[in-house]
């Protein structure tokens, strides 16, 4: 039997305000700096680059590390570093995004790909949606052959963060680079559910709830039925949240998060909510209006998955030479691949 965690000292715990004092991490497309969070709670110092003002914003207000605001090229300039992370943006390959690739103008890979072969870092990482392995997967296996060709042993899974103590079910590719020797984190023994995430949250009637009308009750209706859920779409505080997406957070949609609450109204999920749920610690605050602070909640890597890769990551740069050809060998030298479902 399972005994009850409590989630928001957990994330208090291990989420701390860092004072991190180790190697300096580039995280390019850094959003509101949720994959960065990771890192520094493992000790890395950080510098973001994002475009958006308020995401940077939120990364310079919240994080040790500065953030610049910049659009990302393949030309733009970037410090040398050991460590390269980021989070290209995901519209291009999501099914929400028409999935139109290397055609988007937002695709930030080439800008990733670019870095990585001017700066040449011992290890990188990227994150990016499951999307990757759709209408668009002819290229991304392109995209990650070329970064082998630069010399790196480029290993790409799909994880979902509700195995690394996210209390959400949140498929992610993840491709980390390496000279041979990384191990992906394991996965941990038990899955944290909505109800232990939000506890007392999710049975308060806060000032600033959204409480669905009759007509928006009825429109979600239609949408279950013509979307043939197997069960309402009500938040289940005994099971992991669904995926927090932009769309089902700041948008008054059919997929929409929302509560079932004890007088037998619906509401959508507040802030602190989805942060919890995106395993954002409470003291974590996000900048700008409410849209955009949802959708940085909806567009972050969860800092808890993040702080796994970061411990990832963190003992690749500890082996030596020694041991990172003994675990190569020991693996035959392959390279992980992304499975086709």
């Amino acid at each position: 039997m399972n005994v009850q965690i409590d989630y928001p000292a957990k994330l208090e715990s291990v989420l701390a305000r860092p004072i991190p004092d180790g190697p300096l991490v580039i995280d390019l497309f850094a959003g509101c700096g949720g994959l960065s969070l990771g890192f520094e709670a493992r000790g890395f110092r950080t510098l973001g680059f994002e475009m958006d003002p308020e995401c940077a914003a939120t990364y310079r207000s919240q994080l040790s590390g500065d953030c610049i605001t910049t659009r990302l090229t393949t030309t733009s300039e970037l410090p040398e570093t050991e460590v390269l992370i980021g989070g290209p943006p995901c519209q291009p390959f999501s099914v929400g995004g028409d999935q139109r690739g290397e055609n988007d103008d937002r695709n930030g890979l080439p800008a990733f790909a670019a870095a990585v072969a001017r700066l040449r870092p011992r290890i990188f990482l990227f994150e990016n949606v499951r999307g990757v392995m759709y209408r668009n997967r002819d290229y991304f296996d392109s995209f990650l052959q070329g970064l082998r060709q630069l010399g790196y042993v480029v290993d790409a899974r799909l994880l979902n963060a509700v195995d690394y103590g996210v209390p959400q079910n949140r498929e992610r590719v993840i491709a980390v680079g390496h000279s041979g020797g990384f191990r992906f984190p394991a996965k941990h023994s038990r899955r944290v559910t909505a109800g232990e995430a939000l506890g007392s949250l999710a049975t308060a009637n806060p000032p600033e709830a959204k409480y669905l009308t009759p007509s928006m009750d009825a429109y979600v209706k239609r949408y279950e039925v013509a979307s043939k859920c197997i069960r309402p779409r009500d938040l289940d505080m005994a099971r992991p949240a669904r995926t927090l997406t932009c769309r089902n957070l700041a948008g008054a949609t059919g997929d929409m998060q929302r509560i079932a609450t004890q007088d037998g109204r619906r509401r959508r999920l507040t802030e602190r909510e989805a942060a919890r749920l995106q395993s954002f610690p409470d003291w974590f605050s996000f900048s700008g209006g409410e849209t955009s602070r949802f959708n940085q909640i909806g567009n972050a890597v969860p800092p808890l998955f993040a702080y796994e890769l970061a411990g990832a990551v963190n003992d690749y740069l500890e082996l030596d030479d020694e041991g990172r050809t003994r675990i190569r060998e020991s693996s035959g030298g392959r390279q992980a691949v992304l499975p086709l479902a």
